[in-house]
């Protein structure tokens, strides 16, 4: 994927850490990472190895304490909190373990929704919204409230939602951690293939190494560090 094209996130002596002086605990120490836009990488690391904190970083929910993320070719550390934000719901979708639909909205509003905070209007929000429920299966159950949906169903429609707004970078937190396997295995080729479909570039969390092994590529963090795995 890499052909000279600039990363659609690029993460460069990226450096995290918490408290000071003798209590200093040093979380990412000179992160280097680029995504490429139709490419998936998984993230591979123990538990307490700072995978929730690059993911942070990468989607500038949280900043580095030193280094620079690139969000296609732009770097964000001048930027004000406004537009760091603005970015952020512009160019960055985010799925979690748990899915986090509003519970008293649909399917398809959980996705207008944010299309429509972005400045859409609802015809449109609801027309692309439809799209994307129906690419990932979902037709049938747009009118669907989240407790009503299954597990699967339910991070189905937090993908959906996830890339609504045409993001260029997908963040996904062990998106198929609360599911059994074959949900999971359903729930992961639904993510590949939107990824390829749309070409977005996504950084995928996960313990489950037999998902990892069919990404393009695989990294883990060692002592502070990227480190890209065969």
């Amino acid at each position: 994927m890499n052909d000279g094209a600039t990363p659609a996130l690029w993460l460069h002596a990226v450096e995290k850490h918490f408290g000071g002086g003798e209590t200093l605990l040093e979380i990412l120490r000179g992160v280097d990472l680029a995504l490429w836009s139709g490419q998936s990488v998984a993230l591979i690391a123990p538990s307490g190895a700072g995978k929730s904190t690059l993911l942070h970083v990468a989607g500038l929910l949280e900043s580095p304490d030193s280094g620079e993320v690139f969000v296609g070719g732009a770097g964000t550390a001048g930027m004000s909190d406004d537009q760091r934000t603005a970015l952020r719901r512009n160019e960055i979708g985010f799925v979690y373990q748990f899915h986090h639909l509003l519970p008293e909205f649909s399917a398809a509003e959980n996705l207008i929704l944010p299309q429509m905070i972005r400045g859409l209007s609802r015809e449109e929000a609801a027309k692309r919204a439809s799209e994307l429920l129906s690419y990932l299966g979902l037709s049938a159950r747009e009118r669907h409230r989240p407790a009503e949906l299954s597990g699967g169903e339910q991070q189905r429609v937090a993908i959906a939602r996830a890339v609504a707004n045409g993001p260029r970078v997908l963040l996904a937190d062990e998106p198929t951690g609360n599911l059994d396997p074959k949900t999971a295995d359903h729930v992961f080729a639904t993510l590949a293939s939107l990824v390829k479909a749309s070409g977005l570039a996504a950084l995928v969390a996960t313990h489950n190494l037999d998902l990892a092994a069919r990404m393009d590529r695989r990294v883990t963090l060692h002592e502070g560090k990227v480190v890209e795995l065969a």
